[in-house]
């Protein structure tokens, strides 16, 4: 009965063109097969159940013989297969393996690039210290439309880095992504320079960092792995600007909007002069095609001179707490209340009498944005009460 009913184990396996060089035919499918024991044709005498039990053994050695060995190739075909797979981008860096950087983060939050609910104090604006990691594709600080970390939405929160730094440290320790940790001071105004040094490794070119926009929600800037390493060598200098991202945990609208938790939390989002399109977000600008750069940060690579040592490259900018190029002067347009009920009709009896109505200012004119109107309207009326 046993072998009446067992069927053929048949297993075929087909590899593409493209497939390893295993010894297995790469444009043919290999067809492996295990089929049960048969009795023999002369057994004797004995009876059936004898028989049976005689090849029962046999049947299964060569079953587990036969599975081991598909299941053996099988495994050798897929992992050579994967093995001609292409590598990711900073597998490819054959640059020198070690470089070091100056990185220098420079903040044009300013009243005139930015002047809608720009804050002067309680607190005025500024930008956090700076926490950056340098690693491989394996790791990711943040990543624009992605959920933020916990350490991430703690540090755009709060300012607090004690989460991330741990996260960091995590993944170095686990997955060997990390290669080192780098920080700058905070700036106390939103306009100004800091500046620090690191180091990136031939399989660890990414760089990652956040600064926190102070005050906001849970705004920050930052760079998402960029690569400084250009095939078989480190870039000499590089500068990118920064605009504000918003973390996708706090649901507030403008700098100092209290804390109020979005929930479910949200993904990272790019900030611009028209999303979210709300008119109290503070930077919303509908005029505009597209925000000025809030920060920006250069990265230049330091060479070394014969004792070794780091020497700044020629073209360093200056450590300086002043902004050197040209600062954008975004218009922004005055905006006003709704117009008040009319007033009581005043004037003589059995004559014509006036009566007026009030509006305030709601957002002054700024960088030769469109000038406010009248906040204050006359027109006839008859006198309800004469004097």
């Amino acid at each position: 009965m046993l072998f009446a009913n067992l069927e053929s184990l048949k297993i075929t396996i087909i590899v593409g063109p493209k497939g390893p060089s295993s010894g297995i035919n790469s444009k043919t499918p290999t067809v492996f097969s295990c089929r049960p024991t048969q009795l023999p044709a002369k057994a004797g005498a004995l009876p059936l159940p004898v028989l049976q039990r005689k090849y029962l053994g046999m049947e299964n050695l060569m079953f587990v013989y036969c599975s081991s060995k598909i299941i053996w190739t099988l495994l050798v075909t897929i992992l050579g297969y994967a093995s001609s797979l292409p590598v990711r981008d900073d597998s490819i860096c054959t640059a020198e393996e070690l470089a070091k950087y100056s990185i220098i983060f420079t903040g044009k939050w300013s009243q005139t690039a930015f002047p809608k609910q720009y804050p002067l104090y309680r607190p005025p604006a500024q930008w956090s210290s700076m926490l950056g990691v340098t690693h491989s594709s394996d790791y990711s600080m943040w990543k624009k439309n992605e959920y933020a970390s916990n350490g991430v939405r703690d540090f755009a929160e709060k300012g607090e880095a004690w989460v991330l730094m741990k996260e960091i440290e995590e993944a170095g320790e686990k997955i060997q992504s990390v290669h080192g940790i780098f920080s700058a001071p905070a700036i106390s105004s939103g306009t100004g320079q800091t500046s620090t040094e690191l180091e990136v490794h031939s399989r660890h070119p990414l760089v990652s960092f956040v600064v926190r926009i102070v005050p906001s929600p849970d705004w920050f800037v930052g760079i998402d792995s960029l690569n400084l390493c250009e095939g078989d060598h480190w870039m000499e200098e590089v500068s990118v600007d920064l605009f504000p991202y918003d973390a996708g945990t706090d649901s507030g609208f403008t700098f100092s909007s209290p804390n109020f938790a979005t929930i479910p939390q949200d993904t990272v989002t790019e900030i611009t002069c028209s999303s979210p399109s709300h008119p109290a977000n503070s930077f919303y600008y509908p005029k505009l095609k597209i925000l000025p750069p809030i920060a920006q940060v250069t990265m230049v690579k330091l060479k070394k001179n014969q004792l070794g040592l780091p020497i700044p490259h020629l073209n360093q900018p200056a450590k300086s707490n002043e902004i050197l190029d040209t600062i954008s002067e975004t218009p922004l347009d005055c905006e006003v209340s709704q117009w008040s009920s009319w007033g009581l009709c005043r004037g003589p009896c059995r004559k014509p009498g006036t009566k007026i109505r009030t509006r305030f200012v709601l957002l002054h004119p700024a960088n030769n944005g469109t000038p406010c109107p009248n906040l204050d309207e006359e027109t006839g009326c008859e006198p309800d009460n004469c004097v």
